[in-house]
């Protein structure tokens, strides 16, 4: 009994002496160890927040630590981002103006004008699409297609011409006269009046209609005209610029007429009047001057059909046009 009472007493002294020898070489142990299961604990030996290093547990966006002697604040007045004097070695804005000024010297705007904006200036243009010679199983033919306008980008004066010529003789005119409102980007509201002459007699019309570019470059002209004695017509073209090369334009081209009433003295029917589509290859000299050669096939349909043929002509036509288109 006195062994074991010796035996015991033994061993509790050496687990007495091992954790006091563990505590003074790990001070800190007992800290640590409870921050590991998220119970921090004060220590009097811990380093001072400012001085702490961040641990793989810290967040990612640590709060710098406040100014020192070592390193001022930065002051963001004096920080100069834009601006400022120009470097010993920078040009003069001057010296390619030769000393002259805005609104002084020959440069100078007279009194009481001022700059204006491109979209306030007035512009010109005239485009001849067609000027050609047509030759076909019955006749030969002289053909013209024109457009001209003055204006602004916004409102302008549109005169556009369209005839044809063959026996020395005139055989249809158009001639329209349109004012013209932008809509919207390459669109145009137009409204005027169309007179037409040639055989029979003449007619004048009032004409609504809309031009422009359609998506995947198409140029569209739809127009509707309003004649006397309740007579009515509707008129699309279509044409559409393939570039085989930079100079060489392939142009498809139709035009559909259409009528609501009868009007045999000009040799036109009611309803689907007539088609004519063409296909013309073009070689641009310069962007203002380009000879083209062609096929041109005119459809006449209805009454329209018949009254050509009861005046000795072909319900329809196959032609081989040549001609220049020039604009300036």
């Amino acid at each position: 009994m006195t062994n074991q009472c010796s035996l015991l007493a033994a061993i509790a002294a050496v687990l007495v002496l091992s954790t006091s020898a563990f505590a003074q070489g790990a001070p800190g142990g007992a800290s640590d160890h409870g921050a590991h299961h998220g119970a921090p604990m004060p220590s009097e030996r811990a380093s001072p927040p400012s001085e702490a290093t961040p641990t793989v547990s810290d967040p990612p966006t640590v709060a710098p630590a406040p100014p020192t002697r070592e390193q001022p604040a930065m002051d963001h007045d004096e920080m100069q981002m834009q601006g400022g004097s120009a470097p010993p070695d920078a040009r003069d804005p001057h010296a390619y103006s030769d000393g002259f000024v805005r609104g002084a010297g020959k440069y100078s705007l007279e009194p009481g004008l001022r700059l204006r904006l491109g979209d306030e200036h007035r512009y010109s243009a005239l485009l001849v699409n067609r000027l050609e010679r047509s030759y076909g199983e019955d006749d030969n033919a002289t053909a013209w297609d024109a457009q001209a306008w003055f204006g602004t980008n916004y409102d302008r004066l549109v005169v556009k011409a369209e005839g044809e010529r063959s026996r020395g003789e005139l055989e249809h005119a158009r001639t329209e006269v349109l004012w013209g409102h932008a809509l919207a980007a390459y669109w145009d509201a137009q409204l005027g009046i169309r007179y037409d002459s040639g055989e029979g007699p003449n007619r004048e019309w009032l004409a609504v209609g809309i031009q422009g570019l359609a998506p995947y470059w198409f140029e569209l002209d739809a127009t509707a005209y309003l004649g006397a004695s309740g007579r009515t017509a509707v008129r699309f073209e279509a044409e559409y610029e393939l570039l085989i090369t930079q100079r060489v334009i392939l142009q498809p081209r139709i035009e559909v007429n259409a009528y609501g009433k009868s009007d045999p003295d000009r040799g036109i029917g009611s309803g689907l009047s007539d088609v004519a589509a063409g296909l013309r290859l073009r070689y641009e000299i310069t962007r203002q001057f380009a000879p083209y050669i062609g096929v041109e096939w005119v459809n006449r349909y209805g009454e329209t059909k018949d009254l050509a043929r009861h005046a000795g002509g072909r319900g329809s036509d196959t032609r081989l046009v040549a001609g220049v288109r020039f604009w300036f």
